[in-house]
């Protein structure tokens, strides 16, 4: 998606927040404003969305939205410089993702964790192990853009 894209997904999801709808509920448009967010390294976004993302999908165990939100606080927590609790979140997202075998999620969580230990010099190597399972999970699934932008990101270490 381009990074326009994300600023439209944003401004109409906070749009319908306002709006009453009985096919979609806060907890949705809550997820979609978090990962748009944590895609777009929005700190301002994180902070605002990911407590309301994840106070909703705890209370309808939503196993996806809270997997989604744990990846939101684990790249708010990266670009806070706040590593121990980004990885911890991360993982966390990781793990749930992996339960509910959804390859694009895990992929996405595998590339945020590569991210979170290029922050750490001595740490390329556990990047590299990251960004090349983030890519397995990219390729097995066609997700072509993905895929593309991990392969750079191998390329620079």
């Amino acid at each position: 998606m381009a990074e326009g894209e994300f600023a439209l997904v944003r401004k109409y999801s906070e749009i319908a927040l306002g709006k009453t709808a009985t096919w979609i509920g806060e907890h949705d448009l809550y997820a979609m404003l978090v990962d748009a967010a944590a895609q777009q390294g929005d700190a301002a976004g994180l902070e605002q969305y990911a407590p309301l993302a994840e106070e909703l999908a705890v209370r309808y165990e939503h196993k996806l939205y809270q997997a989604i939100a744990q990846r939101a606080w684990g790249v708010a927590h990266r670009l806070a410089g706040r590593a121990v609790e980004a990885e911890a979140r991360l993982k966390q997202a990781l793990e749930l993702f992996e339960t509910l075998d959804t390859r694009w999620q895990i992929g996405r969580t595998l590339f945020e964790l590569g991210e979170l230990a290029l922050r750490s010099p001595t740490e390329n190597e556990a990047a590299r192990e990251y960004f090349s399972r983030a890519l397995s999970a990219f390729e097995e699934m066609g997700a072509v853009p993905d895929a593309t932008r991990t392969r750079e990101k191998l390329a620079t270490l």
